[in-house]
C-alpha cells in the first residue's frame, strides 16, 4: 500500500474557519471529478485567526494535485 499524504491549505484573519469550511467543499467536488480513490478531507479550526482544510491523496496522486490546488504545505497522513 502506498503512503497517504495530507495536503493542507492555511488560512489566516477573522474569517479563516468559514474560509476553510468552503474550501473543503471544493475540494470533495475536485476528488469526485477525478474519481481519486482516497475521499478524506476536512477543515480543522486552530485558533480563531488560524484555520485549515485538508485532503488526502496517494503518493501517486500528490505531484499532480500539489501541482494543480497548490497546497501550503503537506505532511504524511496517519490516522
Amino acid at each position: 500500500m502506498s503512503r497517504q499524504i495530507k495536503l493542507i491549505w492555511d488560512f489566516r484573519g477573522e474569517a479563516s474557519a468559514k474560509t476553510a469550511e468552503h474550501h473543503e467543499i471544493h475540494l470533495k467536488e475536485y476528488i469526485a471529478i477525478e474519481k481519486f480513490p482516497i475521499n478524506i478531507t476536512g477543515f480543522e479550526i486552530k485558533n480563531e485567526l488560524h484555520a485549515i482544510a485538508f485532503m488526502v491523496v496517494t503518493d501517486e496522486n500528490m505531484i499532480s494535485v500539489r501541482d494543480t490546488l497548490k497546497p501550503h504545505r503537506g505532511e504524511i497522513y496517519a490516522e
